[in-house]
């Protein structure tokens, strides 16, 4: 038998992408490119576990605010933001499935964009976003900013979350959601590793703290 894909070598292996077989160079070359790999294919597992983290610094520049120091005391200090981030991610993925790591970088980065617009002059400046998915995630994301400020007010009396640490936070995100996609067009690398530091969905800004842990890395 033949592969379904090139139909001239031969079948070696199931593509539930297809659902049929086909040949390893159509798995290697097309996987994630033009074949909708589903997150538990064994064979896109098993590529995602030999993939070795791309490089910020092997990345185009534009995307991942270069200029923009983020310490490892800021992440461990604003790991409750940071899991809020991604929580919120999370919540959006899991309604759209379809979601890719291209849109969900193109959503971190329009919001970037603005907050560092916001820091830098003052000017509130949404950046368009063409996706439904990727307005559906900002908005999460600013639902979740919101959140976490009205959460400070109750507890300490005052809304202490700068927008310079929003950005800092969504650049954070960015550039590591980057390093774990492997840049395919149709890659969810990174949206299933979102996915995965919040198996049950909690239920406000400070549970979401507790899944910390599984996102913020060394």
């Amino acid at each position: 038998m033949s592969c379904s894909i090139c139909e001239k070598r031969k079948e070696k292996r199931f593509c539930p992408a297809v659902h049929g077989r086909i040949c390893p160079q159509c798995c290697g070359e097309q996987r994630e490119v033009t074949l909708d790999c589903p997150g538990a294919c064994a064979y896109l597992l098993q590529a995602r576990e030999h993939q070795k983290p791309r490089r910020i610094e092997d990345l185009d520049p534009a995307l991942v605010f270069p200029h923009l120091q983020i310490s490892e005391r800021f992440i461990y200090e604003h790991e409750h933001l940071i899991a809020g981030l991604t929580f919120a991610m999370a919540k959006t993925i899991r309604t759209d499935r379809a979601l890719t790591d291209n849109q969900i970088f193109a959503a971190l980065s329009a919001l970037a964009e603005s907050y560092e617009t916001l820091v830098n002059s003052g000017l509130h400046y949404d950046a368009p976003l063409a996706g439904l998915g990727q307005q559906a995630m900002a908005s999460e994301i600013q639902q979740i900013i919101r959140e976490y400020r009205e959460t400070e007010q109750k507890h300490i009396g005052y809304a202490r979350l700068h927008d310079s640490e929003v950005l800092r936070g969504l650049v954070f995100l960015l550039r590591m959601g980057l390093s774990r996609s492997s840049g395919r067009a149709k890659s969810r690398a990174f949206a299933d590793f979102v996915l995965g530091g919040f198996p049950e969905q909690p239920s406000s800004v400070i549970d979401a703290g507790k899944a910390a842990d599984s996102i913020i890395l060394p």
